[in-house]
């Protein structure tokens, strides 16, 4: 289970999604400072869900439909920092074969899971 980590992921996120058997490629440790198109590149190359906090995320696959493996969008800066690492490492757990090939967005108010455009 592959997940790709925007640079604008919470680092307790990605230690606590590794903790719990998942391979998590983390742009902020292997090539900070890279584009958009670059990030969804790596996340379709590794054939991983792309995990991020940047809305534009959803322009590039849905106005652009640039091809992706699932998208997971997190809006939750309403939340504490702890109960923010805490409910994207459980939703992930839980969800994690669902959000494949999907645009989907994580708020405290609940997920929402969209079929990919293609």
């Amino acid at each position: 289970m592959k997940i790709t980590a925007d640079e604008n992921v919470d680092f307790g996120v990605i230690i606590n999604l590794r903790k719990s058997g998942f391979s998590v490629f983390s742009i902020a440790e292997e090539c900070h400072g890279i584009s958009d198109d670059q990030v969804i590149g790596i996340a379709s190359q590794n054939h991983s869900i792309l995990l991020t906090e940047d809305k534009d995320f959803g322009e590039l696959t849905h106005r652009l439909k640039q091809n992706h493996n699932g998208i997971l969008l997190v809006r939750l800066s309403d939340l504490p920092r702890r109960d923010r690492i805490e409910l994207v490492v459980s939703t992930i757990v839980s969800h994690f074969y669902e959000l494949e090939h999907k645009f989907s967005v994580l708020t405290s108010n609940g997920l929402r899971i969209k079929s990919a455009l293609k």
